[in-house]
């Protein structure tokens, strides 16, 4: 194979002589040949394996890129294909929130109404607002979906504006057979972007995020497989 110095390798990705040693240390990279003087010297093999590193990275982050790396060149492959795998399922469940948070979205904006803020609701008002049992309002707030207020002076479970919308969103997803912890997530988002209008910013730039990862791991399969083709693996 033709010999690359670390500087060829370094200006050809866009790196530093120093990252590319790094990744080499790592376990990135198969360890490099030695000239009689101590200098490292690289191979196509190696500017594959970079090429590959590099792009594993935006498709499923630092960490699981150089886990598949330190794998591939542990021939360990099984493993490495293992943490590929999980990460498609951790993307495949980010769309599956993004698409119930979009569609609670979409129903609390078709379906919004001015509420005053000193508007409050027991329990039992909820419940039968929603056609649930008082039972299901308490699972919600056992998984932390909707987190009522107290009475000071009885106790009692009191409903704010906000916890009614809450709830209205673990309803419909609730129908849509979603399971409680990912509308515990949904629930969460719709409370951190300050409300639903808010919120249909963020999810534009989440759909975009999330699209530009699909596309890498394209990508990343593209490198990934032609290093192993040179490994013979």
């Amino acid at each position: 194979m033709r010999t690359l110095r670390p500087t060829d390798l370094a200006r050809a990705h866009g790196i530093s002589t120093q990252a590319v040693r790094n990744y080499e240390r790592s376990g990135f990279l198969p360890p490099a040949e030695r000239t009689p003087a101590g200098y490292r010297v690289y191979t196509e093999a190696h500017a594959a394996a970079l090429d590959a590193y590099l792009a594993l990275v935006p498709a499923y982050g630092y960490p699981a890129a150089g886990r598949i790396m330190t794998a591939v060149n542990g021939d360990e492959v099984e493993e490495a294909l293992g943490v590929i795998d999980r990460g498609h399922a951790r993307l495949l469940r980010d769309r599956e929130t993004l698409d119930a948070v979009r569609e609670a979205v979409d129903h609390l904006t078709a379906h919004a109404a001015p509420e005053p803020s000193a508007d409050t609701r027991t329990i039992g008002e909820l419940a039968r607002g929603l056609d649930v049992t008082p039972a299901t309002l308490r699972n919600w707030e056992e998984a932390g979906i909707v987190v009522p207020a107290r009475d000071p002076a009885t106790g009692y479970r009191v409903y704010r504006p906000s916890d009614v919308r809450d709830a209205e969103v673990a309803h419909l997803l609730r129908r849509g057979r979603y399971p409680l912890d990912l509308i515990s997530t949904v629930v969460h988002q719709i409370r951190t972007a300050g409300g639903t209008e808010a919120l249909a910013t963020a999810l534009a730039d989440w759909r975009r995020k999330l699209t530009a990862q699909g596309r890498a791991t394209l990508t990343a399969a593209t490198r990934l497989g032609a290093y192993l083709d040179l490994l013979g693996r």
